[in-house]
């Protein structure tokens, strides 16, 4: 580039025009990440797709070898006096757990915002440990609990508890309090903490103020909570295997106990209601929390229009 030239780029835009450098790596690795991407969601979802395409699988052989589409496995399933009781010692477990779990793990995240930082980390570093901590060591430290405190009261009281529901929904709730504090606790610390002191300020009870401010910005993260509890209680098996009794078999346990032996198209079956099971939670709790947002919003835009309404009246 001549001078004058030069010079009248430097005074059009204050510096030498330059060329942009191509970046010749840019489209590869992000070609590459795709890829990766597809891989991994493959590689978690493709045996999912094929258990249930199995499930509708008409063969009378070998569950591998495919005979047709057929739905008579599903009517099998339903008609299997193990699976439907095993079906409703899921639901027994798991309705409670998730139910104590909420509560629990909800008054304690509204506890721990009112307590001292000391406290609250002491709290914290609990709470932590019982989601880090594998879920096979919990599941081995609960046994000895139990199996300790039923010899306890056996030579102290002459009771003699047994393992059972009650000792698997304890279990489960254990776990998963932990879950719930933790997702209360970080809708907590980001919700609006001034329309709670405004709320004070214009001498609410304690209880209105939870009631209509607290509460609703709460619900999404408690809503959540219930569905994580419902859902892991449901699906648990390894908590279930350790401290479950006569009578108290689930439907993990039961699709284990199968897997052992052989794996049918029933048990495929079994497993794909599951998932639908499972989904349809979810589907449900997403409804949920859709239509409070939009009566929030609803309430929210009556109140503002409330308000111009009256400024313009005055």
């Amino acid at each position: 580039m001549s001078s004058p030239a030069l010079a009248q780029a430097v005074n059009q835009v204050g510096r030498p025009t330059v060329r942009p450098r191509i970046d010749r790596w840019g489209a590869i690795v992000e070609r590459y990440f795709r890829l990766h991407t597809a891989l991994v969601y493959a590689f978690l979802y493709l045996p999912i797709a094929v258990v249930v395409l199995f499930a509708f699988n008409g063969t009378t052989g070998s569950s591998t070898q495919w005979g047709g589409f057929s739905t008579r496995w599903f009517g099998i399933a339903w008609g299997d006096e193990v699976v439907t009781t095993s079906l409703l010692n899921s639901l027994i477990i798991a309705i409670p757990n998730a139910f104590l779990a909420t509560a629990f793990g909800t008054m304690a995240a509204l506890g721990l915002q009112r307590v001292g930082k000391r406290v609250r980390m002491g709290f914290d570093v609990l709470t932590y440990m019982s989601v880090i901590v594998p879920e096979i060591v919990i599941a081995l430290a609960t046994l000895v609990m139990f199996a300790t405190s039923f010899n306890l009261l056996d030579s102290w009281f002459g009771v003699k508890p047994t393992f059972g529901h009650a000792t698997v929904i304890a279990a489960h709730v254990l776990f998963n309090t932990s879950l719930v504090l933790l997702l209360v606790r970080a809708r907590l610390s980001g919700m609006d903490r001034t329309l709670v002191d405004a709320s004070a300020d214009l001498f609410a009870t304690p209880w209105r103020t939870f009631r209509q401010i607290t509460l609703p910005q709460l619900l999404p993260a408690i809503v959540a909570g219930f569905l994580l509890s419902f859902t892991f209680s449901f699906d648990d098996f390894v908590i279930t295997t350790f401290v479950s009794g006569p009578g108290s078999s689930t439907l993990p346990l039961f699709i284990f106990g199968q897997v052992k032996r052989a794996v049918t198209p029933e048990t495929n079956a079994v497993a794909a209601m599951m998932l639908a099971f499972t989904l349809v939670m979810l589907f449900i709790g997403q409804a949920v929390l859709t239509w409070q947002a939009r009566r929030i919003g609803r309430r929210a835009d009556s109140g503002m229009a409330g308000m111009i309404t009256q400024q313009s009246g005055g």
